[in-house]
């Protein structure tokens, strides 16, 4: 296997986690800081353990707001296929509302349908008013199924509609690093850890390209500013072992 097909397998699973969740319910404060993007919503996930979401969902299968936290809960523990079924039931309860579109086309790439996850993104996308949102799942689906191009030729609408969020800036340094392009990668990354909405993985990401181009000082530093030492050095062994163990490299997303 190529090297670049070996960070494209690590890369992967990381893109759809940089899809921005903001609270559906939120404050009139924070829609103003939004002011000029076209966004949808999309629903935070919650902070509940998947059995009490489990619980929540048995309880009102028809919630729109704990089906998408529950579905979320469920691709986090591997189980994309049950997170699908959950939220098929909700698109018939809630036929076009972006919000559960969303969700359930990240599922759908999450158990690689990519095909059927951008037809479901696509029919949710207005050409008059794309929500950057549903850009940045049918982008990092596109990256999914190798078509690059395309997928930043996306991220950059998503950009225009929504700029200085890091969440596409993210994405778009995720897109190079799958075709081994780490520098302009870590160019990306190093943007979106300055803009708004930066998380603690945006910054791991970051340390993981700086640590796949052999500087493991800086990416022990960037680690360290959001992991426990021993997490750290956890994930820089790995990262060593990666670049010279061949049959290691599907295992990185565990940082």
């Amino acid at each position: 296997m190529s090297q670049t097909r070996r960070i494209a397998r690590i890369m992967r699973p990381l893109l759809l986690a940089g899809v921005a969740a903001l609270a559906l319910s939120a404050c009139a404060s924070n829609r103003g800081q939004m002011a000029g993007s076209d966004h949808g919503g999309v629903i935070a996930p919650s902070q509940a353990s998947l059995s009490e979401l489990t619980e929540r969902y048995r309880r009102n299968p028809k919630d729109r707001v704990v089906v998408v936290q529950y579905a979320t809960a469920l691709r986090s523990a591997g189980q994309s296929e049950q997170a699908i079924a959950a939220l098929e039931q909700a698109t018939l309860a809630y036929p076009g509302d972006i919000n559960v579109t969303i969700a359930y086309a990240k599922a759908l790439t999450a158990a690689g349908r990519f095909e059927q996850s951008l037809s479901v993104i696509g029919k949710a996308i207005r050409p008059d008013a794309p929500d950057w949102n549903a850009l940045l799942v049918q982008g990092a689906t596109l990256d999914q199924m190798g078509q690059h191009e395309m997928a930043r030729k996306i991220y950059a609408q998503a950009a225009l509609i929504a700029p200085g969020q890091a969440s596409i800036e993210a994405n778009l340094g995720l897109s190079y690093a799958m075709t081994n392009d780490l520098a302009r990668a870590e160019q990306h990354l190093r943007g979106a850890v300055q803009m708004r909405g930066a998380s603690a993985q945006t910054r791991q990401n970051l340390a993981l390209v700086v640590g796949l181009q052999g500087r493991f000082s800086e990416a022990r530093a960037l680690y360290g500013a959001d992991l426990p030492a021993a997490q750290v050095e956890s994930n820089m062994a790995y990262i060593r072992a990666l670049l010279t163990q061949q049959n290691r490299w599907d295992l990185i997303d565990k940082s």
